[in-house]
């Protein structure tokens, strides 16, 4: 990598430290199975003065929704998960389940499966969204909220279950939207395991691959790592966020009863690389084979239909030229995105800014950490991502 190329990474990233895009952040690229460029910028604790590192812990938030995709591809391989099977095969209460139409509740037209949660095409959605669905998400994560922090906090299984007793948004498998289609898909996990999936994913990802600093909480001895949150408040000043935020215990301090497939793990940058190396390689780190290629092909290939892929376009404008399946965006078309791609690239990313990018053709994997609500991708990683293929490739 040119050492002027690194430089200028490293001036956008301090200057938006400076400017307040992120308290504080790190950036790891990897090319051809070797680090080619780390940077660090800014405070991982601004309160106590503490600079971000390296071995800092981040909560992940959707980020987590790759590795959770990848939990599925191993039960499928080893023919424990169907995807074409309805998902009322793992949880029961998903059988019979009314839909948004014209206003009224109708019955769906079929059931949801397996293979439309690993696709966001359920018509499950996230709490907030408007009309029967979204306020049906809505009273369910209230509850949530609620429990949270008490003996009786739900569980992945009953928050699954109680959001299968509600209505979908659209009739399976006919739109696209984004949702909470990865915490119902953490449940079958645990059905079609006979795990907790948090256990499923230390024996069969977390484990292998070396990834001692991932899960879903922090152990008391690794607190003091686990980088601070932060929003802007209305004077556009960087102030602690200490809330919850969709079932999960910002605080990372204890083993939650709800463990999220859809936002509820912690790395660092370097575990996370581990994770992305595997999948970049194919299946295998370090001799250890997690994944069959041909799985991981079919994993990173993208599955949604014309009608579905405009409905994740209409959802996520920043992101266009994509399509999406497995739990992650898969680059179709290079000439419609607002970045430099090459086809097949995939990757995620998470509400407090963590993102994650393998590109197979150019064999890289980029990696962004940082923490600061409502963040997903951010114009700082468009701009450095850009700045680096741009100035590496010949």
């Amino acid at each position: 990598m040119k050492a002027e190329i690194k430089e200028k990474m490293q001036e956008m990233l301090d200057a938006a430290v400076a400017d307040k895009e992120l308290a504080g952040g790190s950036m790891l690229i990897r090319q051809g199975g070797e680090e080619i460029c780390y940077l660090e910028s800014g405070m991982a604790d601004k309160e106590k003065g503490e600079a971000i590192r390296r071995d800092h812990i981040y909560r992940l938030y959707s980020m987590s929704k790759p590795v959770t995709g990848a939990a599925a591809m191993i039960l499928f391989e080893q023919g424990k998960l169907d995807l074409a099977e309805p998902v009322s095969s793992y949880l029961p209460a998903f059988s019979g389940q009314m839909v948004e139409e014209n206003g009224r509740l109708v019955p769906a037209e079929r059931e949801v499966t397996v293979k439309d949660l690993l696709g966001m095409t359920s018509g499950l959605v996230y709490n907030g969204n408007p009309g029967p669905a979204g306020e049906y998400a809505t009273e369910v994560f209230n509850q949530v909220d609620e429990r949270l922090l008490t003996a009786q906090a739900m569980t992945t299984v009953e928050i699954a279950e109680a959001l299968g007793r509600g209505p979908l948004k659209f009739h399976p498998g006919t739109s696209w939207l984004y949702g909470t289609s990865a915490d119902v898909l953490g449940a079958v996990i645990e059905a079609a395991s006979g795990m907790t999936f948090g256990a499923f994913l230390e024996k069969n990802l977390f484990g292998p691959l070396g990834m001692k600093d991932t899960g879903f909480f922090v152990p008391e001895e690794k607190k003091g790592r686990l980088a601070a949150a932060y929003r802007l408040d209305e004077n556009g000043e960087l102030v602690r966020y200490e809330e919850n935020h969709l079932g999960i215990i910002n605080a990372m301090d204890r083993q939650p009863a709800f463990e999220s497939g859809g936002a509820g793990l912690v790395s660092t940058i370097d575990d996370y690389a581990r994770f992305a190396q595997m999948l970049l390689n194919e299946g295998k780190l370090d001799g250890r084979r997690i994944l069959q290629p041909a799985t991981v092909r079919f994993m990173t290939a993208g599955q949604l239909d014309q009608v579905q892929r405009a409905a994740f376009v209409r959802n996520f404008s920043n992101m266009p030229g994509f399509s999406y399946g497995n739990l992650m965006r898969v680059m179709k078309d290079p000439g419609q995105s607002v970045t430099l791609n090459h086809v097949g690239e995939y990757g995620w990313d998470g509400w407090l800014g963590c993102y994650f990018a393998n590109d197979p053709a150019a064999g890289m994997t980029m990696l962004f950490m940082m923490q600061k609500t409502d963040s997903g991708l951010t114009s700082v990683v468009r701009r450095m991502r850009n700045l680096f293929i741009s100035g590496t490739e010949e």
